[in-house]
């Protein structure tokens, strides 16, 4: 339970965030930090919606608000609240509150599957019962149990927001984040774990669970996205039926394999497009499409213009002033 003294000082502890951002941020976008896996993000207008992939991390609104649309479900969150991603998800992200007065600003911190593995690990303990002291036990998701979406929007507790304080204070000690930069990282997983949404993160732990089976598919299809990929070697690949297979699929990611496979496709070729590693019909043979015509169709689709107009409209925004960071997975948050 919260003592009275965490609630006093929560809003204390976003405050120092948000100065702490403004100072270590220079212009708008996604901008990298000194400390592994930290990102700081600052845009001082709303934005339209962007498809954009969310890796697995952590994001920390310190101000303004985001949206996050996953197929036909809408998420929001804001400075009270947090977003955890347990896996590479495609989805539609807009900043709803922003201004050059009040700028959205967002702490994300990415962490790998394999470090959440090995807490669990370690500790020995998983569970939905996570308050009080400790991680409580708990057997692995039946498999008649649909695993569970991968992204969700907890509420900001105290201890969380403090040690997220803490490791972002590092950029002020650079000295330090050698040493403390691991602990620190290490405890906000710990963090996680304890929230009630950290049953995302339990799931995935969890050996031979649907979830986990689901991530190591996820991970195939991302290392192998130009391939053809049927949904029976998929299959055989997480030890499912081709039917449990697609029931927990859609039930982590909101689609099926095929699409998740499309979407990522098409984001790769739009990296290439904007990084200008590429031309349309090059981007889209790369990706593994065979016919262009279909490519265009279903890049327009996804991104609300064709390739070529997309990448003119790219080249336009980095003439004309600051544009958006295209980290190298294309992942915006």
């Amino acid at each position: 339970m919260r003592t009275y003294a965490e609630t006093d000082y929560l809003p204390g502890r976003r405050q120092e965030l948000q100065e702490l951002a403004e100072k270590h941020t220079v212009g708008n976008g996604i901008q990298a930090t000194a400390v592994p896996a930290l990102f700081l993000i600052r845009e001082t207008e709303v934005s339209q919606p962007l498809s954009t992939v969310y890796e697995p991390s952590l994001c920390l609104v310190l101000q303004g608000a985001k949206t996050v649309a996953l197929e036909k479900e809408h998420y929001r969150y804001d400075a009270s609240s947090f977003l955890i991603v347990s896996v590479h998800l495609p989805t539609k992200g807009q900043i709803v509150e922003a201004s050059p007065d009040k700028p959205y600003l967002c702490v994300k911190i990415q962490f790998q599957a394999e470090n959440i593995w090995r807490l669990l690990e370690e500790t020995g303990f998983r569970g939905d019962k996570v308050r009080g002291r400790g991680l409580q036990r708990e057997e692995a998701s039946g498999s008649g149990e649909l695993a569970a979406r991968g992204l969700a929007i907890g509420k900001l507790e105290f201890e969380l927001a403090d040690a997220v304080l803490r490791y972002v204070r590092l950029l002020e000690r650079p000295q330090d984040i050698p040493i403390l930069g691991p602990v620190i990282h290490r405890e906000i997983m710990y963090r996680l774990l304890q929230d009630p949404q950290g049953r995302l993160l339990r799931d995935f732990a969890a050996g031979g669970s649907p979830a986990r089976r689901i991530a190591q598919v996820i991970a195939h299809i991302r290392d192998n996205y130009d391939k053809p990929l049927p949904v029976a070697y998929l299959a055989e690949l997480a030890n499912m039926s081709a039917s449990a297979l697609h029931g927990h699929f859609k039930a982590i990611t909101g689609m099926s394999p095929l699409q998740y496979q499309k979407q990522i496709r098409l984001q790769e070729a739009r990296r290439l497009l904007l990084s200008d590693q590429s031309d349309a019909a090059g981007a889209a043979y790369r990706v593994g499409y065979e016919s262009p015509s279909q490519f265009s169709r279903e890049y327009t689709r996804l991104f609300g213009l064709p390739p070529a107009s997309d990448r003119k409209r790219r080249q336009h925004a980095v003439q004309d002033g600051p544009a958006i960071f295209f980290a190298p997975d294309n992942v915006v948050h």
